[in-house]
């Protein structure tokens, strides 16, 4: 090779385009958060909601403007549908982020051991004192009944329609599934009061759960059908061509290649029902006493205990403070189950 080749091969190409360095987003992010903020102040504007989103207008189209004057148009047009992805996901995540904040702030005032260990027994709603043993216990009992109901009929529907599903019965089931994922939850709850009056029953806590557990049904098959129809259908072929029987199959090859995602939904569905108020409040009515039988008797929830003590705060920075900490426990509950489904997936994930 020649001494020109060589030198020729070194020289950078002249082929790639101009672009923006890294660090273009981050100062055009910054540029129009500060002109965001000076144009709201100058026109009067004193809600930092509306700061950030003229902030945002501005960050979208100072990228396309600049982008197009560097890049070119092809490029703008990429480096602002990345800017769009951007603010929707600031969008989505600032009011979950404050709603958060707020509920850790306010909630932590009387969050501790006594709290968490002690029912409300004799303390009016209007005194300091009390705690939410008997909600959490009731939460506890009524979810775990309703998840023992509503996840083994949700996995074997999934399963026949996957598997089995033809004909009218098929479309049918799938029909009402869909038509059940829609309903409201006091529908549930009427459902299953009619039922009570007709056998004229006193609100006790398998009520509720029997109402979460209609609630849970259509959310278990949905996710189930889905992480059914992902199983390869060569591993089904694979097994029955071994004169395994079909039933086996599905018990042996099917069921546990997805049994991650199964349990990733059971959990998001207990998740879903865990802070259901109104069929509680119809059924199970709520108790200021520890009632450990969901047979008998009325008995508390926590979503029930949030809306009453907020219900009964007029005058009472008590049963304030004592409806945000229940809030705190509540969605710390739902946290849990969300990172216990997580750890089950990856766990159970096929290698």
């Amino acid at each position: 090779m020649s001494t020109a080749s060589a030198v020729a091969d070194k020289r950078p190409s002249t082929l790639r385009g101009a672009s923006l360095p890294k660090w273009a987003p981050y100062a055009i992010a910054a540029g129009s958060l500060a002109a965001g903020v000076g144009i709201g102040l100058a026109a009067g504007l004193h809600s930092k909601i509306q700061w950030g989103l003229i902030a945002a207008i501005l960050y979208v189209l100072g990228t396309y403007a600049i982008a197009t004057a560097v890049e070119g148009k092809r490029q703008a047009k990429d480096r602002v549908a990345t800017s769009l992805v951007w603010v929707a996901f600031l969008l989505a995540v600032v009011p979950l982020a404050s709603l958060v904040w707020a509920t850790v702030q306010r909630g932590t005032k009387v969050l501790n051991g006594y709290f968490l260990t002690h029912s409300m027994g004799v303390v009016a709603d209007t005194e300091p004192g009390g705690g939410i043993y008997h909600a959490i216990l009731g939460s506890l009992e009524q979810v775990g009944l309703a998840t023992l109901i509503g996840a083994p009929i949700g996995v074997l529907t999934a399963i026949y329609l996957v598997e089995y599903g033809r004909g009218n019965l098929a479309r049918a089931v799938t029909f009402f599934v869909d038509v059940m994922t829609g309903i409201p939850s006091i529908v549930a709850g009427l459902f299953i009061l009619s039922i009570m009056l007709m056998w004229d029953m006193q609100p006790f806590g398998f009520a509720g759960s029997l109402a979460l557990a209609i609630l849970m049904m259509p959310v278990v098959v949905r996710s189930t059908e889905e992480m059914l129809k992902l199983v390869p259908n060569e591993l089904r072929e694979a097994s029955l061509a071994l004169g395994v029987p079909k039933w086996r199959t599905i018990l042996k090859v099917v069921v546990p290649t997805s049994i991650g995602g199964i349990t990733t939904g059971i959990m998001l569905a207990v998740a879903r029902i865990a802070g259901e108020t109104a069929p509680v409040m119809l059924l199970v009515f709520g108790n200021p006493f520890i009632n450990a039988n969901p047979f008998e008797g009325a008995q508390a929830s926590l979503p029930l205990y949030i809306f009453q003590q907020y219900a009964n705060s007029a005058g009472s920075g008590a049963a304030y403070d004592r409806a945000w900490a229940a809030s705190l426990t509540l969605i710390a509950f739902v946290m849990i189950l969300n990172l216990l489904a997580r750890g089950i997936a990856r766990w159970k994930a096929p290698r």
